[in-house]
């Protein structure tokens, strides 16, 4: 294993990532939610900065892109869209490829959430960064797109080895729970709400996932079974995103 992954609670919601190629000892954290939180888990682990990876635009995730800049020199690196509101040294997109040292990110298009959402896969080690794309049993709220495109961007994440560790950007995870239990009565989903809420009640974070835990028991990532009336995928997954719109629970 190359990139070694150090995660942090900030802001009401948010986890912080600060990322380091063994190899070459290059750092990067996955997007800027709070400057003084990820200056602060850097000096902690005794690090500098090399790189920032956005993932997207929304202020939970860039809007600390230039205090970190000013305060560690670091090369921004992200979607287009992140300049409506912060720097950006390089745009990146779908296809691209990001190196820190001898780790490589693929760049994964995950648009639905804002328009130019974007991943980050590393291979080798079989993480992801998804930002808000995808949640331990939820998914984002489509704020940009439409339930086709963030369909496709569901699917493409799916595709990846089921092995992959998925780092997601918030602690959603008891909400996701309680809908999935609203809405499929598998055992296997039980049985994992109630480990969420137990973890929750210790106060343990639920991020990372596994990919393999998410194919079985997101309801997003099976939304096709779930509502097999739907006339299509996308379609199935439009109507279980609008009912955890509404969700109360």
């Amino acid at each position: 294993m190359t990139l070694e992954v150090r995660q942090f609670a900030c802001l009401a919601d948010n986890y912080g990532f600060i990322l380091r190629d063994t190899a070459s000892g290059l750092t990067a954290c996955v997007d800027t939610p709070d400057a003084e939180a990820v200056l602060a888990a850097l000096g902690e682990a005794g690090w500098g900065l090399d790189m920032i990876l956005n993932t997207h635009w929304h202020p939970d995730h860039a809007g600390g892109n230039a205090a970190i800049k000013a305060a560690t020199g670091a090369v921004i690196v992200g979607p287009e869209e992140v300049r409506q509101i912060a720097p950006l040294d390089r745009g990146v997109s779908g296809g691209d490829m990001v190196s820190l040292g001898a780790t490589n990110f693929s760049v994964i298009d995950c648009g639905g959430h804002t328009l130019g959402h974007i991943a980050y896969f590393d291979a080798a080690d079989e993480i992801a960064f998804v930002g808000d794309t995808l949640f331990v049993m939820g998914c984002g709220r489509i704020f940009e797109g439409d339930a086709e495109q963030m369909w496709a961007s569901l699917q493409r994440l799916a595709r990846l080895p089921p092995s992959t560790v998925i780092y997601c950007a918030h602690e959603y995870t008891a909400t996701n729970a309680r809908f999935a239990l609203s809405i499929d009565h598998d055992p296997v989903v039980a049985r994992r709400a109630d480990a969420i809420f137990e973890a929750r009640a210790r106060g343990d974070a639920t991020v990372p996932t596994t990919l393999a835990e998410e194919l079985a028991t997101n309801p997003f990532l099976r939304a096709p079974r779930l509502v097999p009336e739907a006339a299509t995928a996308p379609a199935a997954f439009a109507q279980l995103r609008a009912k955890k719109d509404d969700f109360a629970g």
